[in-house]
């Protein structure tokens, strides 16, 4: 397998181009709820392209001088596609909203606010480029095996997006009382999502790193900035300027830590419950996890039964078992007990607990082929289904490439499959 650009993917299907222009990837929410005439919350269909969820909110939020506690929504889904998805905004006006790649539709009112309880999952078409025919071929093949397999239940790549070129996570660093490697992982490492003034920022942060008063000097007036008039006054208090972060960036740390020792709590179950030719090793973005094909019967059953614990000490593990085994090692290689799974000093944020399911299964799965407009002589296929909640789209794409026919043993790098933008998390 060998990668040219994000979203270009080339191996034993042939050269393939995902998210060629935005209705390549579209993404409809599905809510359990619709809309009334009356109702304390306003609620509305929140179309956007080329924008991510936070940063839609966030320019709602402004035009109409609305708190953030005002809204409320389900998930975050893709910058790079068309997305629809609802949220709720208290005593929000029945009107709409349009700018840009952001349409905000009224559709009724709701006595409660709209979250991820009020939504069942989410509606997919996806459109693969620049294909042969051998390829188009060769990945319909592999369709037919997901129906019996399922997918690997991974967080994938758009996940991780806090993650820098360094690898480390801030989550960790924080967990082993790492403070200021935490502060200075968050607000000084680099990134390849950063955009340009950020980019300048973080130079200047490493640069002057210790010595606040030149940092505080340097600094254009920013979050950052603040943060360093803390340390200016505080000089080794780490600890109450990463408290001083926003909130969501904190939650967004952690819950990539915590996603992260899932994957390989799912890894080390996937290799335990599968021979050595019905994987692939694939390289995601932070890690090499490994994508199963080709299952008996008992194997398929197994996995579909299996629920792997979300790494946290609420999260009472199994008694005994090869799921419990594969948790506390996978713990234990990152120098942490399961007692260690606890944000410590921070009041508003902690680690989800409970289990997800080893696997997931694309309900509703079609596809269709044929000549591709953008690319003379070469075909397309569109794939159409839904997932549950939580599921990523970009692991059925995996699944249809090399992740599903790969065999010579070696790990496929499909890190930028997901597209170019891995900042935002796509929960859904």
């Amino acid at each position: 397998m060998v990668e040219d650009s994000p979203g270009l993917i080339l191996g034993m299907i042939g050269l393939m181009k995902l998210k060629r222009q935005p209705d390549d990837f579209l993404v409809e929410e599905l809510p359990m709820v619709s809309g009334a005439k009356e109702g304390k919350f306003g609620f509305y269909r929140l179309t956007k392209r080329g924008v991510g969820t936070l940063e839609a909110i966030e320019e709602i939020r402004r035009r109409w001088d609305l708190s953030s506690r005002q809204i409320s929504y389900g998930g975050l889904k893709d910058r790079h596609a068309v997305t629809i998805q609802y949220l709720t905004i208290f005593n929000g006006p029945s009107r709409g909203y349009r700018e840009g790649g952001v349409d905000l539709e009224s559709v009724g009112r709701l006595d409660f606010p709209y979250g991820p309880n009020q939504f069942r999952g989410n509606r997919f078409t996806v459109v693969m480029r620049d294909l042969s025919a051998p390829g188009v071929e060769a990945a319909v093949r592999s369709l037919g095996q997901i129906p019996r397999d399922g997918l690997p239940n991974y967080f994938d790549d758009q996940r991780f997006g806090s993650v820098g070129f360094d690898g480390e996570f801030i989550g960790h660093a924080w967990l082993k009382g790492e403070h200021e490697r935490a502060l200075k992982l968050a607000i000084a490492g680099a990134n390849p999502m950063d955009r340009p003034d950020a980019r300048a920022e973080k130079v200047i942060l490493r640069e002057t790193w210790g010595d606040w008063p030149e940092a505080k000097n340097r600094l254009p007036r920013s979050h950052a900035r603040s943060l360093v008039t803390y340390l200016v006054d505080h000089p080794t208090d780490f600890r109450g300027a990463f408290a001083r972060l926003r909130s969501e960036l904190r939650s967004l740390y952690f819950s990539a830590y915590q996603s992260h020792l899932w994957n390989l709590c799912l890894a080390r179950t996937i290799e335990a419950s599968t021979r050595p030719d019905q994987r692939t090793a694939v390289a995601f973005k932070v890690t090499e996890l490994p994508i199963h094909h080709g299952l008996d019967l008992d194997q398929a059953a197994h996995l579909r039964s299996a629920m792997i614990p979300l790494p946290a000490t609420r999260t009472k593990l199994p008694g005994d078992g090869a799921i419990r085994d594969a948790a506390l090692e996978v713990v234990a290689g990152q120098g942490l007990g399961w007692e260690d799974l606890r944000v410590k000093h921070l009041k508003d944020v902690f680690f989800s607990k409970g289990f997800r399911p080893a696997l997931f299964f694309a309900d509703g799965l079609t596809h269709e082929t044929g000549p591709d407009p953008l690319y003379p002589g070469r075909q397309l296929l569109k794939l159409r289904f839904e997932l549950p909640k939580g599921a990523y789209a970009t692991l059925v794409v995996k699944r249809v490439t090399d992740a599903a026919a790969g065999s010579t043993g070696e790990a496929v790098p499909l890190a930028d499959l997901a597209g170019p933008d891995l900042a935002e998390p796509v929960e859904d």
